[in-house]
């Protein structure tokens, strides 16, 4: 079901208004529910911000204006403070940048096939299903942004191990979203039964946006939640525990949470725009891994801009802590959720071949001494 955007002038920051779908973007293949995002599925009204001027000496790109698109949420740190602290600006000299938020997966991915985005952050399930639904010809991933920041956290007076999971209520933040098919394939693991469409079995799986998940907890309607941070610092908050941390089901315990995407019109016509602004990320994540406490307050100053509150300090903090910013893509991990998806019943087998172009990204990384990343089979054609 398309998004519809449109774009009007306004304050600081000029508004973009994408209504979602209540469901992800599917693609053909999907048997019948969607395979989505990270994020909620129905999107509010968010703002285009155009960053500051460059020097007027500075050397100018090919594109007189790049066009930027990002979550307001921690697991999107890249885009917080890379744009706070002007690494992507210095890349792109006299190049402008728009930057737009979004609140859903499907509307960033309607935005870039729209061209009203060039480039953004996104998680994979998003990012999957536009390369899928357009047969391979809309967009590519071009890098990596962030790994982990997903726990299973439950009520302790009612779930004391994982065995006591079953016969329980956990919310997922949407139907075969990232998270949706993460608990999915844990449950499978378990050799409990589900099904995946109506969430019913051995465990019911309550679809709830992120947004009302720590209210459900609080009156009882759930007794758990697999989902992203912040929402599992919000819980614990709320009196919830840990009861897994969904890194450690990962070899190293990485996994792709977040990558970064771009027009395959854009990147063939602008190349050297898309180099600045991977070469920005690659600089705003060595930043932020040697300067943590000062990322997270630029990332929580971006948040309060963008949503009008700050977290507290014991949601930041915890879910600061477990996330990481990176800039391999982790391809085989991507590769892996899609056929989690695809176990489960929500996909069929999609055709990832080509789904990632890193040669710009190696590149960079080969220019700051960095070993290059590996798109695990998925590479460029």
């Amino acid at each position: 079901m398309p998004a519809r955007s449109a774009f009007r002038p306004g304050g600081r920051r000029r508004r973009l208004a994408a209504a979602a779908a209540a469901l992800p973007i599917l693609v053909s293949a999907l048997a019948a529910c969607g395979y989505g995002s990270n994020s909620s599925s129905k999107s509010s009204d968010n703002s285009p911000t155009a960053a500051a001027p460059a020097a007027s000496n500075a050397a100018k790109l090919s594109a007189d204006t790049v066009k930027i698109g990002y979550f307001p949420n921690l697991t999107h740190a890249t885009a917080l403070v890379g744009l706070k602290e002007g690494f992507f600006q210095n890349e792109l000299g006299a190049t402008k940048i728009k930057t737009y938020t979004f609140n859903a997966g499907p509307a960033e991915i309607e935005a870039l096939n729209a061209g009203s985005i060039d480039i953004g952050w996104i998680g994979p399930s998003p990012a999957i299903n536009g390369y899928t639904k357009s047969g391979g010809t809309d967009l590519k991933i071009i890098a990596g942004s962030a790994s982990g920041g997903v726990k299973l956290v439950v009520n302790p007076k009612k779930i004391k191990t994982l065995d006591d999971v079953k016969g329980k209520k956990i919310a997922t933040p949407q139907l075969g979203n990232t998270q949706d098919v993460a608990l999915l394939n844990w449950i499978a693991s378990k050799g409990w039964k589900v099904d995946a469409e109506s969430g019913k079995g051995d465990v019911e799986v309550i679809r709830t946006d992120n947004k009302i998940t720590p209210d459900a907890y609080k009156n009882g309607s759930i007794d758990g939640a697999w989902v992203p941070e912040p929402t599992a610092s919000k819980l614990v908050s709320e009196g919830a525990k840990v009861l897994l941390d969904e890194s450690t089901l990962w070899p190293d315990k990485k996994f792709v949470i977040t990558n970064v995407i771009v027009s395959q019109k854009f990147l063939s016509a602008h190349p050297d725009v898309v180099e600045a602004v991977l070469r920005g990320s690659v600089k705003t994540n060595a930043w932020i891994q040697a300067n943590s406490d000062k990322a997270k307050a630029d990332a929580n100053d971006e948040l309060q801009q963008l949503t009008q509150k700050a977290l507290p300090a014991n949601v930041i903090d915890p879910a600061w802590q477990s996330i990481q910013v990176l800039d391999d893509p982790l391809a085989a991990t991507a590769q892996a959720e899609a056929q989690h998806a695809v176990s489960a019943g929500l996909l069929k087998a999609p055709k990832l071949s080509g789904l990632y172009d890193l040669t710009l990204l190696n590149k960079v990384l080969k220019e700051q001494g960095k070993p290059a990343v590996s798109a695990a089979g998925l590479g460029a054609q």
